[in-house]
């Protein structure tokens, strides 16, 4: 009966790794679709608070605070897929260049220096300091420029 039992549990957990493994193995095409979809997001949250910065639309601290926390979980979202199997398609238009895959630990560094950005962002938002808020929010764009200006081409 143990025998049985442990025979029946073992099947289970490998059976359980086999079918994770099958859903961990995304199709490149989704991997690229998933990180442009984030990217597209980032963008959608950053713009109004980049406006803001610039003066050119009326400072709003609650549409920063949520903006801003927004941006922090979605600066995490794009990298993983950047996967190797995403370097060359021929089907799926992309603005990643070769730095990414050639440069590694350049793109990782971009990458993380975005990702302190933005969490410092979400830092400063809870001081209130309208004039710091708006300094932050510059330096999310600079950190999210610098990325692009090696890791992306010009559109």
């Amino acid at each position: 009966m143990k025998m049985k039992l442990l025979l029946s549990g073992l099947a289970l957990a490998l059976g359980s790794g086999y079918a994770l493994t099958a859903f961990s193995q995304v199709k490149p095409d989704v991997l690229v679709k998933q990180r442009q979809a984030a990217m597209t997001l980032q963008g959608k949250y950053f713009g109004p608070m980049g406006g803001m910065a610039a003066g050119k639309v009326p400072y709003r601290a609650d549409v920063v605070t949520y903006n801003a926390s927004l941006l922090d979980a979605l600066s995490r979202m794009p990298w993983d897929g950047f996967t190797e199997s995403t370097k060359d398609l021929k089907d799926v238009k992309t603005a990643a260049l070769p730095a990414i895959w050639n440069e590694p630990a350049k793109f990782k560094e971009a990458q993380d220096r975005y990702q302190s950005e933005t969490a410092k962002l979400v830092s400063v938002v809870k001081s209130g300091d309208e004039a710091a808020v708006k300094a932050q929010i510059v330096a999310v764009g600079k950190a999210c420029d610098s990325c692009h200006e090696g890791f992306r081409q010009r559109q």
